[in-house]
């Protein structure tokens, strides 16, 4: 511009925080933390944050105020309540709080639920499309037409609010139902008067063009997700996680992954089939780590060399090592058979329970329901139909459980399975004269990232016991 000999004022915004300007160029700063994505979610919607604190710095930065009654189970949330309790001693005092609980879970507490496929339409929409700040983007195969369109998705859009949390089978009903619901409302017309035709086009016709067009949009993302998971063999990999979530036919399951990587039917796909084994199994034996590995950097490309010694370092795919063989465990067994000092009982046993943590926290918690019957998708009994009945998300169980019980006793066993650490801490002079409605409202804050599965869980769990819960 100055070359050309034009004059302007420029202005840079730096978020979040600002760097030094120039003399001709000033700047300012946007302290972006939280975003309010729909009545019940905000987000600060940093999508690297589980890669930059759980791999490369394991350093935490966050400015949340907590209010009293809160319970976490981590240790690195434990270390974050703990310095904000410091610096604010004095802040709170004879503020009457507006939340009763607040959860703080972080995300490798529970990886199994973030590996397993989403079957709920707003889960399925984020891994076919990419949901981004609380909006997406349907492309021309959606919009039948040659232009793409960024939708809003949150509780103001009428059909997605009521199908978001559905698991997918149903939804397909409920769109067709929902569809001629509309023309019955436009068929209204013949037969009007002059007046009342005036009435219905300056009172609901603008309304229902809205709901239509909407729902032309829903229709067609469903298309387009059945299209790509029939590609996909969707139900076959559902039912290879389900075995895997149960513990059965894990050799015929590590068959399909192997196919499923041959066939190159996705490189992040058969990184979660692997990485859900792994966390399942207690990591995998040696002999099917080498062969998984070897196959997959044959299917996709060395540069994925990297991609496994990260997915090691973080302890989401691991090989055996040499103590966890079968006659390291008896050996094991036997020492806490023979052993009668308490503690030594205790020793061995600890060291034994590390190494098979998702089954003995499963059956703990009975993250897996024993079914009678069918499981009804359409009238779910409990959180897990976000996995078509298979499996209840473990973050949401332990939120459940915390909540039931009004703290952690009974959970000890599950605290020490999890290899975390739980604190409750609480104002009793505030507890006491706490108004029934704050009690039952409840903050989960997920850091390093949650589901939309888990979104839909927590839902149905807020509804059936009657509680206000946001997640953050």
């Amino acid at each position: 511009d100055k070359m050309s000999g034009r004059s302007r004022k420029y202005k840079i915004i730096f978020s979040p925080q600002k760097v030094s300007g120039t003399r001709d160029v000033t700047c300012d700063e946007w302290s972006f933390y939280l975003l309010p994505l729909d009545e019940d979610i905000i987000s600060m919607e940093l999508p690297e944050f589980f890669r930059d604190y759980f791999l490369v710095s394991g350093t935490l930065s966050l400015g949340l105020l907590l209010p009293p009654g809160t319970l976490c189970p981590s240790q690195m949330s434990y270390e974050l309540w703990r310095d904000l309790e410091e610096e604010s001693d004095t802040e709170g005092q004879g503020r009457k709080p507006e939340i009763g609980h607040v959860f703080l879970m972080d995300r490798d507490v529970d990886y199994v639920t973030a590996l397993c496929s989403q079957v709920v339409y707003e889960g399925l929409v984020d891994d076919t499309f990419r949901i981004k700040c609380g909006s997406v983007d349907f492309g021309p195969d959606v919009t039948s037409s040659d232009k793409s369109i960024k939708v809003l998705l949150n509780s103001q859009d009428k059909v997605f609010s009521e199908i978001r949390n559905e698991h997918f089978s149903s939804v397909f009903g409920f769109l067709s139902q929902k569809s001629r619901n509309l023309q019955a409302q436009y068929d209204r017309r013949r037969g009007m008067d002059i007046k009342q035709m005036k009435d219905f086009v300056s009172q609901e016709l603008k309304g229902l063009k809205q709901e239509h067009r909407l729902l032309s949009l829903h229709i067609g993302a469903c298309e387009s997700i059945m299209k790509k998971k029939t590609k996909q063999d969707f139900q076959e990999t559902i039912k290879a996680e389900h075995s895997l979530l149960e513990g059965f036919d894990i050799r015929e399951s590590t068959s399909f992954i192997e196919e499923h990587i041959d066939r190159q039917v996705s490189p992040i796909e058969s990184l979660r089939l692997m990485c859900l084994l792994s966390i399942t199994e207690n990591g995998l034996i040696p002999k099917d780590y080498r062969s998984l590995k070897t196959q997959y950097l044959q299917s996709y490309g060395p540069e994925h060399l990297l991609t496994f010694h990260n997915l090691k370092r973080i302890g989401l795919l691991t090989e055996q090592s040499a103590g966890d063989t079968l006659t390291a465990v008896e050996s094991k067994v036997s020492k806490l058979v023979t052993d009668r000092a308490a503690g030594k009982i205790t020793d061995a046993f600890n060291s034994l329970a590390r190494k098979s943590n998702f089954r003995a926290i499963s059956k703990k918690l009975g993250l897996i329901p024993r079914l009678d019957g069918e499981y009804d998708l359409k009238m779910p009994r409990d959180m897990a139909y976000v996995f078509g009945g298979a499996y209840v998300p473990l973050s949401c169980k332990i939120i459940e459980q915390v909540l039931e019980r009004r703290g952690w006793q009974g959970l000890e066993e599950v605290v020490r399975l999890l290899n975390g650490n739980e604190f409750c801490v609480s104002d009793s002079a505030v507890e006491d004269n706490l108004a029934w409605e704050s009690q039952r409202v409840v903050l989960a804050v997920f850091l390093g990232g949650c589901t939309f599965s888990e979104i839909a869980a927590l839902r149905f769990l807020g509804k059936e016991r009657a509680l206000t819960l946001a997640l953050c």
